[in-house]
């Protein structure tokens, strides 16, 4: 393999698994749950191997009276939440986007819209088999240090193979879905922190309207949902569990929509108290509408997401301000408040606030501008997202992750030889 050629190699047994590892290369290898869709550099690995987990896709145990599955971590959520709904079970976080494993959502410590009430994804693993750079395969629990370099570790202490998960219990696979308008920043964030606020396991995210500024600057639509119970759901819908296949219609998502921001907030009553919404027509924002890609031009798009804690929401208005004063066009800033921070070393979620925006390539001075965005979240103690990232700068990563010596030192006994790489380590010297 020579220049940024990839070889894609994709195993369907743990021993087919350690014989690619050993087999890698120079330029090392990491694993990736499926065709490449990832906007940050994560899980690419120029001139090396890439890991297509995805035929490890079985489920081996589920125990329906507990609540806790055992199954391959190449199994894509969307396909393990279809399994266990009619037994009355959900998976503890949803993504954006419906091609995410559950290695994936590991490696990356995935937090969805309920990360306040819930936490992020590993915090609900058990345990989980790693595959080490040393071939040999290892039972990780959540209290070893492994466990804390490996959940959010974007795959660099290993290939996860098998993970066991506690799920959340419900009672239908329908939401109540409500929305309401915040007719600025301050007053955005004191509807997301009013008490009972997405509980129980209940999902909260607001699309921020960037066109506007002065007293009005970060005004925005906010979505709550909590799951609706079985005596709530009319009779004539007669099978309250029974899933249904992702609707790829525009619209569908509230935070999923091609309409302008600005003129959804216009549109959106002051207060709607909710209406009953399947599962499969919210969650998954990305996918509901089939031609988001088109929205940014030929080059494409930046995902920027961070996060900082409380107590600093004078920087969060800040970077608010900045970027709707640059009228940045981006179809999708997303708001959401954050619980208990990630168990991972190099997990981005930290008790506060998360803004993910998407931004198209093509406008002039944008490295530049994210450049001082990411100085001002460091310098609030926040942190950028990894597991989207393709730009930060390693002299930012420390500021923002206290933990990435341990982490490297860790990865420094346990592969010596630099079996687990990627684009994003070698970026950012991990």
């Amino acid at each position: 393999m020579s220049g940024d050629t990839v070889s894609v190699i994709r195993p369907r047994t743990h021993e087919e698994a350690a014989v690619a590892v050993r087999a890698c290369g120079a330029r090392g290898a990491v694993a990736r749950g499926g065709p490449d869709r990832a906007l940050g550099d994560a899980a690419r690995n120029a001139g090396g191997a890439v890991l297509d987990m995805t035929g490890l896709d079985r489920v081996h145990v589920v125990d329906a009276a507990e609540g806790v599955v055992l199954c391959d971590a190449g199994l894509g959520l969307h396909r393990l939440a279809e399994l266990l709904l009619p037994l009355g079970w959900s998976v503890p976080a949803f993504p954006a986007a419906r091609h995410v494993t559950v290695g994936g959502a590991i490696g990356a410590d995935l937090h969805g819209f309920a990360q306040d009430a819930t936490g992020s994804f590993s915090r609900h693993v058990v345990a989980l088999e790693l595959l080490t750079a040393d071939g040999e395969v290892r039972a990780v629990r959540p209290d070893s240090e492994l466990f804390g370099a490996t959940a959010g570790g974007l795959g660099l202490t290993g290939v996860i193979l098998t993970a066991t998960i506690r799920l959340l219990p419900v009672e239908t696979a329908y939401l109540t879905v409500g929305t309401e308008r915040a007719t600025g920043l301050d007053d955005l964030l004191a509807r997301l922190a009013a008490p009972g606020t997405g509980r129980p396991h209940g999902y909260a995210a607001a699309r921020i309207d960037l066109t506007a500024r002065g007293a009005a600057t970060g005004r925005a639509v906010l979505t709550r949902a909590g799951h609706t119970p079985r005596d709530a759901v009319p009779r004539a819908r007669r099978h309250p569990l029974s899933p249904r296949p992702l609707q790829l219609l525009p619209s569908v998502g509230p935070l999923g929509s091609l309409v302008p921001a600005g003129i959804r907030y216009l549109a959106t009553p002051r207060t709607h108290p909710g209406r009953l919404r399947h599962l499969s027509a919210f969650r998954h924002p990305l996918d509901t509408v089939p031609l988001g890609g088109r929205c940014y031009g030929r080059l494409g798009r930046v995902r920027y997401q961070f996060a900082v804690g409380h107590g600093q929401e004078e920087a969060l208005h800040r970077i608010v301000r900045r970027i709707a004063d640059r009228r940045c066009p981006s179809a999708r800033a997303v708001l959401q408040r954050l619980g208990a921070d990630g168990p991972g070393w190099l997990s981005g979620a930290v008790p506060g606030w998360s803004l993910a925006l998407d931004l198209p390539v093509a406008p002039a001075g944008l490295a530049a501008f994210l450049d001082g965005l990411d100085e001002e979240v460091a310098a609030a103690g926040g942190r950028v997202g990894l597991a989207r990232d393709s730009r930060l700068r390693p002299d930012l990563l420390t500021a923002m992750y206290p933990r990435t010596a341990d982490f490297r030192a860790l990865r420094a006994r346990l592969d010596p030889r630099g079996v687990f790489t990627s684009d994003l380590a070698r970026r950012l010297a991990l």
